[in-house]
């Protein structure tokens, strides 16, 4: 049987990443960041774009030689549609769309959060395995927690996910980013306040939790309670942020984590699944993780953590979704644009 190549593309935000899946093992999966984004303490769409047209065609070239196959023999191209940055999407889009022509090729597009979620079931090829892999069973639930989004997601199947929560304003990561721009502590934060919290006392410093109903979040005022708090810690010792930066960490990422948990647990109790898994760039956080361990102890729940390399936006979580959309022959028309934030239907 002939064997099934899915070239995947990634170029949401600032990462402009390529992946080559075959029969759903992970053959490569390459990378190129923006470190030009750091002066600036965000991203800035568009040196974004123009950094994703410098870097999309030595990045597939780089994962279809580290794949060892050429491009004749790809089966289909799945692709980022959104949502992200429009400008960075449409360098991935038109790409993809420039290749799949010139091969004779379906396209598939893949919605970015839906990457993030399918990202569990990315298997490595035999040789290169470090232990057991194991996958979530449907139905599950998983955290997805981003600079750009924290939701709960049902995943039901590999292509129906049903949003049951979602913040109602500032996403986790985009708190967390926030919060270290006030301390003058850098972007991007999330990694930051991670190596910094591991030093502190997480009980150091309360700051406000929101009284949501529902599965829903919000960070908004966790953000302004951090910059009150501080401000007036500041009045009595200017140099209190150097004196506690430690413990300040600490503590944010304390009430971060508490306030996620929190929801994720009633969602779990309510529907009575112990099949939970998280997702997203915040994954990677320590205390994060630390607290799913702890929660399954505590709760009997089987976790699902993904490894360091796919918590970020990388093109092997688009591969092995476009894979499975490629096995439903769920193919995407030449003339699908891309979308900045609502699905297309």
């Amino acid at each position: 049987m002939k064997p099934v190549y899915i070239l995947g593309i990634e170029s949401s935000c600032d990462d402009t990443s390529a992946a080559v899946i075959r029969d759903g093992f992970l053959l490569s999966n390459v990378t190129a960041s923006q470190a030009v984004h750091e002066a600036y303490g965000g991203v800035v769409p568009e040196l974004a774009s123009r950094a994703h047209q410098q870097n999309i065609v030595p990045v597939v070239d780089a994962a279809l030689k580290r794949a060892g196959i050429e491009r004749e023999q790809l089966s289909a191209i799945a692709f980022t549609r959104g949502p992200g940055l429009l400008g960075s999407l449409l360098v991935g889009v038109s790409f993809a769309k420039g290749l799949a022509a010139s091969l004779g090729i379906p396209m598939v597009d893949v919605n970015h959060l839906h990457g993030h979620v399918l990202a569990h079931f990315i298997r490595s090829l035999p040789q290169e395995k470090k232990g057991e892999e194991e996958t979530p069973s449907f139905p599950f639930l998983c955290l997805l927690v981003s600079g750009g989004n924290s939701q709960i997601v049902l995943v039901k199947s590999y292509k129906d996910m049903e949003i049951i929560g979602q913040t109602i304003d500032d996403a986790a990561g985009e708190a967390i980013d926030k919060c270290s721009k006030v301390m003058g502590l850098g972007y991007p934060g999330g990694p930051i306040i991670d190596k910094l919290a591991r030093q502190g006392n997480p009980d150091a410093f309360t700051f406000s939790k929101p009284n949501i109903p529902g599965y829903d979040y919000s960070f908004s005022g966790l953000k302004t309670s951090f910059l009150y708090s501080l401000r007036n810690w500041l009045k009595d010792d200017p140099d209190f942020i150097e004196h506690h930066k430690e413990d300040l960490a600490a503590s944010l990422e304390k009430t971060i984590v508490d306030i996620l948990m929190k929801k994720l647990r009633l969602a779990a109790r309510d529907l009575k699944i112990k099949q939970v898994a998280v997702a997203g760039g915040v994954s990677a956080n320590t205390g994060l993780r630390n607290a799913f361990h702890d929660y399954a102890r505590r709760y009997g729940w089987k976790v699902f953590i993904p490894p360091f390399s796919y918590t970020t936006d990388n093109a092997a979580m688009i591969a092995i979704t476009g894979y499975f959309k490629y096995l439903d022959k769920d193919f995407c028309p030449m003339s699908a644009p891309a979308y900045s934030r609502v699905a297309a239907g």
